[in-house]
């Protein structure tokens, strides 16, 4: 079980970008979390396989229409997750 917790920057927040990312990771069967952050990014939380979550930080380097991904930071994540949640702002 691979697990990464990234970090989005740029135009990520006010354009669909948490839905759409807890959208494709159900699509992808990944367990994990998604948030917003006062600081203007995007956190997640990514728990499946490997090719699942590589698909996933691919997707994120993306993201929806309307978002302008400038950078995506990656690193080990930690946890067991039964599912994917959309968190409040933290």
């Amino acid at each position: 079980m691979e697990r990464r917790r990234l970090v989005v920057h740029g135009r990520v927040q006010g354009v669909g970008f948490r839905a759409s990312l807890a959208w494709e990771a159900d699509r992808q069967g990944i367990s994990g979390w998604v948030r917003n952050r006062r600081d203007g990014t995007v956190e997640a939380l990514l728990c499946g396989s490997d090719e699942a979550v590589a698909a996933m930080i691919a997707w994120a380097r993306r993201g929806p229409p309307g978002a302008r991904v400038d950078r995506v930071e990656v690193e080990l994540g930690s946890g067991e997750f039964s599912h994917f949640e959309q968190h409040p702002t933290a």
